[in-house]
């Protein structure tokens, strides 16, 4: 059987006072990011933030496209449309 995986658009504001969702709108989820964008922290900080917050595994997040940008695809493995959708509208 196939794991189940979502897609999602995410824009990221790095060198932020905290680690924080600052909201989703228009499919797209905007997050603050205490890491500034360079080597690659930023980045890291992202996934490491997206685990603790979906409780996933850090090795189920891949950045897909938007490495070296603020506007981001990220894959999530182990997670469906329909559960992200249910945590995106408690935001």
């Amino acid at each position: 059987m196939k794991e189940e995986q979502t897609r999602l658009d995410v824009r990221v504001y790095p060198g932020a006072g905290k680690n924080e969702i600052k909201s989703f709108k228009d499919g797209v989820l905007d997050v603050r990011i205490t890491a500034h964008p360079e080597k690659g922290k930023a980045n890291e900080a992202l996934i490491k933030y997206l685990s603790d917050i979906l409780g996933i595994a850090k090795s189920s997040i891949e950045i897909r496209k938007g490495t070296t940008s603020r506007r981001k695809s990220v894959v999530i493995g182990g997670l469906d449309d329909k559960k992200l959708k249910e945590f995106l509208t408690g935001l």
